[in-house]
């Protein structure tokens, strides 16, 4: 049985079908609603790099608050402040285990790494 950690928004529902997968799978799970308790900058960080993507495809460029705060044009650095600042930007689903990390979108990528 796989271990998993799902960085989960309950309301959203790529999110809810990752977590059925997991389940369906069999995977030991780690829910993590990260809107409640929102990983650190060093843990994005690290999430972002196993997972080989940037902060910026970590960011849910369409939520109207990336636009305010500039975003768009925006680095790495002021990317990843925004995220800690504001986690609703956090793109999600985020799933970890032993075999990698997966931004889910869609939410079948989720198989790759169980």
């Amino acid at each position: 049985m796989a271990k998993a950690t799902i960085h989960h928004n309950p309301l959203c529902g790529t999110s809810r079908k990752t977590l059925e997968i997991l389940r369906q799978a069999g995977a030991e799970l780690t829910i993590n609603e990260y809107l409640k308790t929102p990983p650190s900058r060093a843990e994005l960080k690290r999430l972002y790099a196993r997972a080989g993507i940037s902060p910026r495809d970590g960011l849910r460029a369409k939520e109207p608050l990336a636009a305010e705060l500039g975003l768009a044009v925006a680095g790495d650095v002021a990317i990843l402040d925004a995220l800690v600042a504001h986690p609703i930007l956090i793109n999600r689903p985020l799933v970890e285990t032993s075999k990698g990390v997966r931004l889910c979108r869609p939410q079948d990528v989720v198989r790759e790494i169980l």
